[in-house]
């Protein structure tokens, strides 16, 4: 589970720079990267929600 906290932690700090780009600069391609990103990291965070859901079970 920590490996899984670590990527959303990367995927986020990504998300982040790139959404900064689009609002401060207007970039539309930075702007792709960010929704992709939030993609990704909306997969991640189910995964961790039934990886967290399992270790309080035990």
């Amino acid at each position: 589970m920590k490996e899984l906290v670590e990527s959303v932690a990367s995927l986020y700090e990504a998300f982040a720079k790139d959404a900064s780009l689009q609002i401060e600069n207007g970039n539309k391609a930075a702007g792709t990267r960010a929704r992709k990103a939030s993609l990704e990291i909306e997969k991640k965070m189910k995964e961790f929600r039934k990886m967290s859901i399992e270790a309080s079970k035990k």
